[in-house]
């Protein structure tokens, strides 16, 4: 299974486990994976082939031929978003990749690329132009040398997206994909309109067909039936004294439901009528980028069929297949035919349908415990009824074509786009995740499946659509704040369930806030009814979100003409030392500053690099002056390290990015507790640096290489947690660290300081049962890589010994408080009583576990050692 930016995992048990084998390569996002099942031959494609918002660029080509134990880079390094990897059936060697090309930015090394060596070199065999990838590819059933192949051209800037292109078309190899030539006959779309496009193939009573489903971008036709009340297009052109005639029932009803109840009908009439607004203010109200998202009247998502290689297409149905794509049909475009039957089709797109006559009607099979946004689906070819399909939520399987549906034990994969804690003790984590929602649970949770027993999920969901930033109220810890994409956020009581939409509204007559996809929201840590909210002005509250006031401009370089949202805030920031400073940035490059409340704003982005993403700005709480900034420029297909800091209030800045890798970075933040520690999170993991950033290491050797897009330490307990967007959550204890950081050492250990003696210590309740391990966790902070070795003692006498090599950075070492046995009759004599030896015996699982006791545990490495004190209460 290829996750978009969680990695490749294995199963060999039907979905009962899975292992990840693509952890620590250059990078963890996938377009496709490929197997040749006799020789264990994988190929994986990296870069995502959905062009969405967070969809990360690839390196290229990979191959492993011992089951993803080791892999072999095989270059294409400009690819960047892969569609599709196809292996010949009978040579592993022959492969051709659909390569996409770059997102952002025009390139030439996109279309078809064709390798007869196993990768080992590369031939373009099919180029359209410079913005027109290869998107798909499926081979013929019955010829392996026969490619279908279809191309995409797409361009899309942070503000705009043009789906669609004369590059888009379908193409035929009967060569193994050497050569190529197009097959676009008569009945298929042509032109601008022309959007992404997949494909399938099937042979039934000796007739090849071939499927294609397109996201036709082309506009439908106006719809002549008057819509009953009034619509927003009614108003586009309508003048005044047209305006003064409408019906005042039907104009309450419109504004009450495009959210515009504070206002009457005769009030805004008496607006019209003064020339203070214009009819056409009443469409604009609700034009934000939210609603034009779906308001986009494409005609969407269509199927084709062609019997004779593509002379002849023809549509397989009359209406049109509405629902199933909207106006994004970039992020779907995958069809599958059932083998040897054209008759039972499927398409993927927000659910997921199923035709039994060949296209002509179509049904949906998004069953109760499938989620939407369909990506891949896999038709068992000799148990058609046995389906695999991979989504938003994860893999879901049936055995009866879609009827009914089991979700196996999925991964933690989760796309984390924010995280936060609460300020409790035993305090809860908090995070909203792209298309999952927002949800909250227990910092001690670990996942596991051992709660399905129960039926109740640990965490527990709080907010739907795709989830965004969380704010909490320290001062009760369940007055919390978060919404969904566009800057729609509510204030939630966990306690009592009560929900109250917060998000203000512009003035009729102004144009809608511009909020980003993921809007940034603070509340004050100097009064927590202080809500900031950031859309292109900056906007507080003073009552909790009651009521907000705009208490800046427009902030941003005043958006750009396109159809994304663009010309927003991203971040905000408030001096923990100073009520009233604040800073802001933008997703056009903009950094501002205010010492007095946001009464006045000056821009501080000299010295920083100029138009691309500004991802954090942080106020330090160590120094009043001080302020960090990390850039992102993905949204320009650029992947250098930008991080920042300033002394000056953003004056001067010097750069803090040397000692990083070459990739995008998505946050900063600072330890509360130590001025000197940075971590920083960027689009392959996350570093920490002890030197105020001179240089920097990973923070930790457990992490796979997956996209980091937030941090957030809890101040009491000192974890720090993180967020990533791929493999959910993890949580990381500072306390070495931080330790090291305060006396300069190279070497740190701390672990649990008591544990309660138990008999149940490597006991079995039943002979066929596991034993009871106690085995506690020793944090390791390492200045550099190397062998180490743990000794346990008491009273000087050497009681356990083992060796590990250690990581560079955190790390844990797991002691499950045992003797080597060579060493027990030490430990008889240390307990022994009047002279008196004492037997140590042995436990069911024929290890021998320390007694009651204080025990001094030392940690050397590389010159340098480090001890920690555990002490073994007596049992109760």
């Amino acid at each position: 299974v290829a996750y978009a930016s969680g990695g490749l995992w294995y199963t060999d048990n039907n979905g009962g486990s899975f292992t990840p084998v693509f952890d620590h390569e250059a990078v963890m996002t996938i377009g496709d994976v490929a197997v040749h099942w006799p020789s264990h031959t994988i190929y994986v494609g990296t870069g995502e082939v959905n062009s969405s918002r967070s969809s990360y660029a690839g390196v290229g080509m990979y191959k492993s031929t011992d089951r993803g134990e080791s892999w072999q880079y095989l270059g294409l390094p400009e690819s960047h978003h892969i569609g599709r990897v196809v292996i010949h059936d009978e040579d592993p060697n022959i492969i051709n990749v659909a390569v996409l090309g770059h997102l952002y930015s025009a390139n030439e090394e996109r279309g078809m690329y064709h390798s007869s060596d196993g990768g080992s070199t590369w031939t373009r065999s099919l180029y359209v132009n410079d913005n027109a990838g290869a998107v798909d590819l499926v081979a013929h059933p019955g010829d392996p040398s026969t490619l279908y192949a279809a191309t995409w051209e797409r361009t899309r800037r942070a503000w705009d997206f043009t789906e669609a292109g004369a590059g888009s078309g379908i193409y035929k190899s009967t060569d193994s994909g050497a050569t190529w030539q197009s097959i676009v006959g008569s009945g298929f779309p042509t032109g601008e309109g022309t959007g992404r496009i997949g494909l399938d193939v099937t042979i039934h009573e000796g007739k090849t067909y071939i499927y294609a489903i397109l996201d036709n971008y082309n506009r439908r036709p106006k719809d002549d039936k008057k819509a009953e009340g009034l619509t927003k297009d009614d108003f586009a052109d309508m003048t005044a004294e047209s305006f003064s005639k409408l019906d005042n029932e039907k104009l309450t009803a419109y504004l009450e439901d495009n959210g515009m109840k504070k206002y009457s009908a005769k009030a805004v009439k008496e607006l019209v009528a003064n020339g203070k607004v214009k009819p056409v203010a009443l469409k604009e109200y609700v034009e934000d980028a939210n609603r034009m998202l779906f308001d986009t009247p494409v005609v969407g998502a269509e199927v084709y069929v062609t019997t004779d290689e593509g002379q002849q297409w023809t549509k397989t149905h009359t209406d049109y297949l509405d629902g199933v794509y909207n106006s994004y049909g970039y992020y779907f475009g995958q069809v599958r035919v059932e083998p040897n039957n054209p008759d039972v089709l499927y398409i993927m797109g927000v659910p997921i349908l199923r035709s039994d006559d060949a296209g002509a009607t179509w049904a949906s099979i998004n069953g109760d415990n499938v989620h939407v946004d369909h990506h891949a689906l896999w038709v068992n070819p000799y148990n058609p009824a046995h389906i695999i399909n991979g989504n938003d939520g994860g893999i879901n399987i049936s055995y009866d074509k879609g009827e009914h549906w089991t979700r196996p034990a999925s991964p933690a994969v989760g796309q984390f786009y924010y995280v936060n804690v609460d300020n409790t003790d035993s305090y809860k984590v908090y995070g909203g995740t792209q298309d999952n929602g927002v949800w909250v649970g227990s910092n001690s949770y670990e996942a596991n499946t051992r709660w399905q027993m129960y039926g109740s999920y640990p965490y527990e969901t709080i907010m739907g659509g795709d989830g965004m930033q969380v704010q909490i109220d320290s001062r009760d810890n369940s007055t919390v704040y978060t919404g969904y994409q566009f800057g729609n956020y509510f204030r939630i009581n966990t306690k009592t369930g009560k929900r109250q939409y917060i998000t203000p509204k512009h003035k009729l007559g102004d144009r809608p806030y511009r909020w980003n996809w993921q809007s940034p929201i603070l509340l004050s840590s100097h009064n927590e009814d202080i809500v900031y909210f950031g859309a292109n002005k900056l906007l507080r509250s003073m009552d909790q979100g009651e009521s907000f006031t705009e208490v800046s401009a427009d902030l941003t370089k005043g958006g750009k003409k396109g159809d994304v949202a663009f010309g927003t805030l991203t971040t905000i920031a408030e001096s923990p030392l100073t009520f009233g400073l604040l800073y802001i940035g933008t997703d056009d490059g903009n950094v501002h500053v205010s010492k007095d409340g946001g009464h006045s704003w000056h821009a501080i982005t000299a010295g920083l690099p100029a138009d691309m993403w500004i991802s954090r700005v942080v106020a330090s709480a160590h120094d009043t002056a001080t302020v960090y900034v990390t850039i992102n420029g993905y949204r320009n297909d650029h992947f250098a390290p930008y991080v920042y800091k300033s002394t000056d209030y953003g004056t001067t800045w010097a750069s803090l990015a040397d000692g990083l890798p070459y990739e995008p970075v998505n946050v900063i933040k600072e330890d509360p507790n130590h001025s000197n520690i940075l971590y920083v999170g960027t689009d392959h993991g996350v570093y920490v640096s002890t030197d105020g950033g001179s240089s920097y290491m990973t923070l930790g050797s457990d992490m796979p290489s997956v996209p980091v897009h937030d941090v957030v330490v809890h101040q009491s307990s000192g974890d720090l947690i993180v967020g990533t967007h791929g493999r959910s959550i993890y949580k990381v204890p500072l306390q070495p660290l931080r330790a090291a950081s305060s006396g300069d050492a190279m070497l740190t250990i701390t672990g649990p300081s008591e544990v309660r003696y138990s008999k149940r210590w490597g006991s079995k309740r039943r002979p066929y049962d596991k034993a009871y391990v106690p085995t506690q966790t020793l944090q390791i902070f390492a200045a550099k890589a190397g062998s180490a070795t743990l000794t346990v003692s008491r009273d000087g006498k050497k009681l356990y010994e083992t060796k590990q090599e250690l990581p560079a950075g955190l790390s844990v070492l797991e002691y499950d408080l045992t003797v080597n046995e060579n060493n027990t009759k030490q430990l008889e004599r240390l307990i022994g009583k009047q002279g008196k030896k004492t037997t140590l015996e042995k436990a069911d699982d024929d290890r021998y576990y320390l007694t009651a006791g204080e025990y001094i545990v030392v940690l050397s490495q590389l010159g340098h050692t480090a001890s920690h004190t555990i002490t073994i209460k007596a049992p109760r």
